[in-house]
Order: structure tokens, then sequence, then C-alpha cells
């Protein structure tokens, strides 16, 4: 067991801010938009396309995910071309994907969204 306020616990900053990034991607939308732009950059219009989501949706959804530095974007003549650059935010991404798309493929385990997580 490990005592409270041990040398190797992140600071309660650093866990308020894990905590705001993982509730943005918490969001299903968003979270695909994430997902999407994991495997390629794109412009608005395609991850609206892409995601099924409507374009001031995707767009308001764009806006939340690059102030928490989640996504960047370029101007590329007159589109805004929105990519992930942090190797970690894909990292962390597709291993949960990937994990509960295995877990789904064994039917017998539980939902995390049935266990209100």
């Amino acid at each position: 067991m490990v005592a409270a306020g041990h040398s190797d616990d992140p600071p309660a900053e650093v866990l308020a801010d894990a905590a705001a990034a993982f509730g943005l991607l918490a969001s299903p939308p968003r979270l695909h938009i994430v997902w999407a732009l994991a495997e390629g950059e794109s412009d608005v219009s395609g991850l609206a396309q892409r995601v099924g989501g409507a374009l001031p949706a995707v767009s308001q959804h764009l806006t939340k995910l690059k102030l928490a530095g989640l996504v960047r974007s370029r101007r590329e003549g007159r589109r805004q071309v929105y990519f992930v650059d942090d190797a970690d935010v894909v990292t962390v991404v597709r291993l949960m994907i990937g994990q509960l798309t295995d877990r789904a493929a064994h039917a017998s385990a539980p939902r995390l969204r049935d266990l209100g997580a």
C-alpha cells in the first residue's frame, strides 16, 4: 500500500489537467475527431463528413480540442487544416480504443458505459 502524498504521486494540478483532457475526450464526437486526426490531417468539412456531425458542431468541438492543446491547426490558403502532433495523445487514444475494441470482441466483458464510468 502506498501512503498518501507519496513522492511519486503527480501534483494535484497535473491530475486536474489530465482529468480535464480526459473529460474532453469523454465526448464520443470529440474522441472520434481525435481518432480521425490521429490517422491524418483534415479540414472541418472532411471531419464533419467522416464523423457524421454538422459542420458548426464539429467546428465547436475542434475549438475546444485546440484550446486544450490536443489538436492544432494551420492555414492552407482559405482552409484551416487540423492535426494532432502530440504522439502521446495519439498513443492514449489508440490504446484505449484498441483495448475496448478487443473487449467488445469478447462480449462477456462488461461495457464501461454500463458501469457508470
